[in-house]
C-alpha cells in the first residue's frame, strides 16, 4: 500500500466500567479519528472518550466486510483508527480475522489489552483464583454450542482437573455446563458463581453450589453477557478469620516471615545472601545470586 496510512489500536475496553480502561487505551480513543467500537458489549461512555472530530461507529450491525472496509478506508486516508473491543482482545475478542485481513493489505496495527471479564468478576468475589493447597490454576473455556471445541478441550475433559474454572459465553447452557462438571468429579458442594455484566450499573450476582445453581440462573433470567466462575477458590468462606485454637490455612509463601528469597531473609536461616535493603536507611546493593539458589512465588 503506498503512500501514508494510518494505523489501527484494537483496545480492550475492559467488562463494562470506564474506569477499568487503560490509560493507553484512554489516550489512543481519545487521539483516533476513527473509532469503531462493539455497542452491544461496550459502553457508549467509553466511546464518548473519542475527541468532537472524530467519526465514531457502532459495530452490533456490521459484518466483518463491513467493519474491515471501514478499517482500511481509513487507514488509506492516513486515519488513525481505534478499535474497540470488550473485555481483553486476546480472550474471545474475534480479532484474528480482522488481524489476517489488515496483513495481507500490509496495514499497521498494535493491540492494547484491558482488564477481562474474567479479572473483573474476581474482584468483585472479592477471591484470589489461586489460592494455596486449593487450586494453582485457572482455566478459561466455554460451552461447545454453535461454535465447536476442538479434541480434547471439551467442558468434561477440561473440568477433570478440579481448578478454578471460568466459563465464558455460557449461561444459556446452565444446565448442562452443571451435568458437565459433576460428571467430570466436582462435588455438588462445589461452589459456583454466576456474574452478570460486571463492571455495568446492573452487574449481578449469583451464588450458590452444582446443586442448585442452574435453578437460580433459570429464575434470575440472564440469558448473555454472564461469567460462570466454580471452584473451591470461590468459596466466600476462605476470607473468615480462623479462631486462634484452629491450625492456620496454607498461604502465599511470597510475604512468609520464615520464607528467605533474593529481598529478604527469615530470622530463621542464617544470613547467606549477604547484605540487604535496610530499614530507613539507604538502599544496598544485592549481590549476584545464581538463579539456581533463588526461589520465589507461592
Amino acid at each position: 500500500m503506498a503512500g501514508a496510512q494510518g494505523k489501527v489500536y484494537f483496545i480492550g475496553a475492559g467488562p463494562g466500567d470506564p474506569e477499568l480502561l487503560t490509560l493507553k487505551g484512554k489516550r489512543l480513543i481519545e487521539e483516533a479519528d476513527v473509532v469503531i467500537y462493539a455497542d452491544s458489549l461496550v459502553p457508549e461512555s467509553i466511546a464518548d472518550f473519542a475527541n468532537k472530530d472524530a467519526e465514531v461507529h457502532g459495530s452490533k450491525t456490521m459484518a466483518l466486510p463491513e467493519i474491515m472496509e471501514l478499517m482500511l478506508a481509513s487507514v488509506r486516508q492516513g486515519k488513525k483508527v481505534a478499535r474497540i473491543q470488550s473485555g481483553d482482545p486476546s480472550i474471545y475478542g474475534a480479532i484474528l480475522e480482522q488481524m489476517r485481513i489488515l496483513e495481507s493489505n500490509e496495514v499497521e496495527y498494535e493491540i492494547v489489552p484491558g482488564v477481562s471479564a474474567a479479572f473483573a468478576a474476581a474482584a468483585v468475589l472479592k477471591t484470589e483464583l489461586t489460592v494455596p493447597e486449593v487450586s494453582q490454576t485457572v482455566i478459561m473455556t466455554r460451552a461447545e454450542g454453535r461454535v465447536s471445541m476442538p479434541p480434547r478441550e471439551q467442558l468434561r475433559d477440561l473440568a477433570a482437573h478440579g481448578c478454578s474454572l471460568i466459563v465464558f459465553l455460557s449461561v444459556t447452557r446452565m444446565t448442562k455446563v452443571v451435568r458437565e462438571l459433576l460428571a467430570a468429579g466436582y462435588p455438588k458442594e462445589t461452589p459456583v458463581a454466576v456474574v452478570y455484566r460486571v463492571g455495568w450499573p446492573e452487574e449481578k450476582v449469583i451464588r450458590g453450589d452444582l446443586s442448585d445453581i442452574a435453578a437460580k440462573v433459570r429464575e434470575s433470567k440472564i440469558t448473555l453477557q454472564a461469567l460462570i466462575m466454580v471452584g473451591e477458590a470461590m468459596n466466600p468462606h476462605l476470607r473468615d478469620p480462623l479462631p486462634a485454637s484452629e491450625q492456620p490455612q496454607a498461604t502465599s509463601h511470597l510475604y512468609s516471615q520464615d520464607y528467605t528469597h533474593l529481598y529478604r531473609r527469615s530470622p530463621s536461616r542464617p544470613d547467606t545472601f549477604g547484605p540487604r535493603i535496610k530499614s530507613g536507611e539507604e538502599r544496598v546493593p544485592l549481590p549476584k545470586v545464581p538463579l539456581s539458589d533463588v526461589s520465589g512465588g507461592h
